[in-house]
């Protein structure tokens, strides 16, 4: 099994926090992992992506630079990353802030995922990062919901713990949005 991501949006829409997410959830499933996060220049509404690389052999190297798979959470993402993605890719990109008709859809397995709004239903829009990871794990396969709920405590501090319950219900909300389109 090998599976590659880039997950890419602005500063604040937890894109890195996914990232640690999807990589601690595949050392839990016995699986190699990278993760490599990259900043823009500003903090909060920079620009920010990281890749994550899951084999069940040993990975050569964290750069990828054509992936099998993309999660963006907004419209620069899409211009930057989508004509990056291998033929036949899996695109999750969250039409809630992109615009559905700039999507690949002939060379893509394309997922358009309204995570705001999903997310707003569940109380919050910072949950929308957690809809975009539960629509790619359904989408792609590679790894169980069940094993990203199970690392959300390795990546939430004791004091933020309570939120672990939200964050479940937000990556099954994703997972069903894709199950279901």
């Amino acid at each position: 099994m090998y599976q590659d991501v880039i997950i890419a949006g602005f500063g604040g829409q937890g894109v890195m926090l996914i990232g640690n997410l999807l990589a601690y959830a595949a050392m839990d499933q016995g699986l190699e992992c990278t993760f490599m996060p990259v900043y823009g220049v500003e903090m909060r509404g920079g620009t920010a992506n990281c890749t994550v690389v899951l084999s069940d052999e040993e990975i050569g190297s964290p750069i990828v630079y054509s992936p099998k798979s993309l999660i963006v959470m907004n419209q620069p993402s899409v211009d930057k990353f989508q004509p990056r993605l291998a033929i036949g890719g899996v695109l999750v990109a969250n039409t809630s802030i992109i615009d559905p008709g700039i999507l690949e859809q002939k060379r893509l397995r394309t997922f358009s995922v309204p995570a705001n709004s999903i997310a707003d239903k569940l109380g919050t829009a910072k949950m929308a990062n957690m809809v975009m990871l539960g629509a790619w794990l359904e989408a792609t396969g590679c790894l169980a919901l069940e094993s990203a709920q199970g690392a959300l405590d390795r990546v939430f501090s004791k004091q933020n713990s309570r939120l672990i319950p939200l964050n479940e219900k937000a990556l099954k909300q994703g997972a069903e949005y894709v199950r279901g389109v």
